[in-house]
Parts: structure tokens; sequence; C-alpha cells
């Protein structure tokens, strides 16, 4: 595995290995996680369009579609969709001579299916990715975890081949959406100088920032609205002793109020936010599993909470989580768990 040294800085030999994979390939898949984000879907779109201006058939392959908020992301309409059309995406990964994996260090981050189909292709794989502990299959691997977001490494990524130039407003406007959706709007502690300078590059490149945020922060529809207003004031549990707090929907609930992909965003940062919270959870219940959100602030090791508990995983502040029991046992299971991390959830920022 390849530490990003500083966060300035791609060690040259290894992008010297992905411009010659780079070179010899013509069809380029590029993928990401089930349930893909704002930096997941910014990712893969800069990273496609730029290889299209090397004159390379990139595509991009993704589990299933993202919230409809990123629907703008440009290229995004393109996009093939694993949930969709198995056998075109299947055929399309199998023909390709090169495939990246943005955002996901695990094959299985992408769904049981086309995990399937990964684990068994040939051609080499080019992983850029910021969280911890990467599977070893990638022919390159990029891999930092002290990055703010994929979208950034991209960035670096495209700058250290050599062709920052080749990053126009369309390209700075996917890249600037990962970057910042998974800072938080910069305000998470992984945001560095060098985070600002890139933001301030794609804003020369004539980026829109003002209106890449309301297109993903302020086109709310009535439901999304009443649903996170029902969440916070009725299923809100916070457990004052612990420092922790708990949001907790089920699928009639969320049927309720016509979700959609996306609806739930944010909420577990709104729990977070609550003052004497250390440790926010969020629990959605699916069709077939139970999907947690861990959040903290302070020393509080979500990653390692999540893993040991939950088969997931993340960012030590940020990571999320599965359960196949019913959302009673993980609720339940949830609440028994923080007298064992009292004294570290325990502390004053």
């Amino acid at each position: 595995m390849y530490l990003w040294r500083n966060r300035k800085r791609v060690d040259q030999t290894l992008i010297n290995r992905a411009k010659g994979l780079i070179h010899e390939a013509n069809n380029i898949v590029i993928t990401a996680h089930k349930s893909p984000d704002g930096d997941a879907v910014g990712s893969v779109w800069g990273l496609c369009l730029y290889l299209r201006k090397l004159g390379k058939q990139a595509i991009v392959v993704l589990p299933d579609p993202a919230a409809e908020f990123l629907d703008w992301i440009p290229g995004s309409k393109e996009t093939l969709f694993f949930n969709k059309s198995s056998e075109v995406c299947e055929k399309a990964l199998r023909d390709a001579d090169l495939w990246f994996a943005l955002d996901y260090n695990t094959r299985s981050r992408t769904g049981t299916d086309m995990a399937a189909v990964l684990n068994t292709l040939e051609a080499p794989c080019v992983m850029i990715d910021h969280h911890h502990q990467p599977e070893t299959f990638p022919t390159v691997l990029f891999s930092d975890t002290t990055m703010c977001s994929t979208a950034q490494m991209v960035y670096m990524f495209i700058e250290a081949m050599g062709d920052a130039d080749k990053i126009d407003e369309n390209i700075g406007a996917c890249l600037y959406c990962g970057i910042m959706t998974d800072t938080g709007s910069f305000r998470f502690p992984s945001v560095t100088p060098k985070t600002h300078e890139i933001v301030a590059e794609l804003i020369r490149k004539g980026v829109d920032h003002a209106q890449i945020h309301r297109n993903v922060y302020d086109t709310n529809l009535l439901d999304r609205l009443r649903l996170v207003g029902y969440a916070l004031s009725e299923k809100l549990m916070v457990f004052e002793t612990y420092h922790t707090a708990i949001i907790s929907l089920t699928k009639d609930e969320l049927s309720r109020f016509s979700y959609r992909p996306g609806d739930t965003e944010g909420l577990v940062n709104q729990a977070l936010s609550i003052k004497g919270v250390n440790f926010a959870v969020f629990v959605r219940e699916g069709n077939n599993e139970v999907k947690l959100s861990f959040r903290s602030q302070g020393s509080f090791d979500v990653n390692t909470f999540a893993r040991a508990h939950f088969s997931g995983g993340g960012h030590f502040n940020a990571a999320g989580g599965m359960s196949v029991e019913s959302i009673d046992f993980v609720l339940q299971k949830l609440q028994d768990l923080l007298p064992e991390y009292q004294e570290q959830l325990t502390y004053t920022l």
C-alpha cells in the first residue's frame, strides 16, 4: 500500500505505472461504491471526462443511482447502473482493458452482484481511495486515509500526470462537488491548505461554486423536509450519560414520506451538532438489511467501532455499517454497547 506522503505529492513511480496502463488501454471503466455520494459521483465523472480528453473510450459503471440532487453533475446521465442493466454493465466490465476503483477500498462495497463480477476481472485495476484498510487486488494503489476526499486525490492524480491544464469547468465542477460534500462544506479536520488551493484553482477555471452548493443543498422536496422534521422531532434519542444521539427510521416511516435516495443525507450530522453529543448514529431500515451511519467528534474512533460491531468501516470520525438483524435488535445492540465505551465518549472538546 502506498501512503500519499505529506498530502502534497504523489509518488511519481506509481504515476508512471498508472500512465503506462492508461496509455496501453482503450476501453476504460470507472467504478464507485453502492449508494454513491457526492464524492463518489464527482470523482468518477471528473476522472472519466479527463480520460476522454486523452482520447480513451471511458465509461462509468455504478452499482445503483445516486440521489437526484446529484443529477446535474456533468456526464452523469450517461452512467450505467448495475442494478438496472446488469448484463450491459457486466459486458462493459469484461471488455475493459483497464478499470478504476474510486472511493471504495473493498469490492464488497459495490454490492454482492457487482462485486462477484469485479472479483473475476483479469484487466489491471487502479484504485484511488481514502478509506482505511484497502484490499490488495489493485495493480496500482493510491491510498491515503488523511485525504479529505477521493475527489481531491483525483485532482492530484491528474496534476501528477502533468495534465492539470486539461481540467476544465466540467471536470472542475465534478471534483469541486466531491470535495465540498465529503468535507461538510470544508469544515472537517481533514481539510488542509492544499484543499483550499485546489478549490481556488477550480474556481479560477470557471467552476460556479455557489451554484453547486445550491444544487446539492438547496433543492429540497416538501416530503424530504417533512421527513427530516419528523426524524428530529419524533425519532431522535439522546443518551446524555454517554454523550450519544441516535436517530432511526423504519421502512414504513420512510414510505410515509415518499423516501428517495439522499433524503436522509446529513441527518446524522444534525444529531452530532447537539451540544454535548460526541457520538451520533443514524439507523435506516432497508429491504434486506439495516444500514448505519456513524459520526463522532474528538477522539472516538467510529471506524473501529463500525468494524467491530456492524461489519463496516470508513474514517476515524465518519463511518458506516450494516446488519441483517431487525432494526429493533440493532437499536438495542447500540444501547447495550454504550456503557462499554463510556470512558471514550466522555471528554470535553
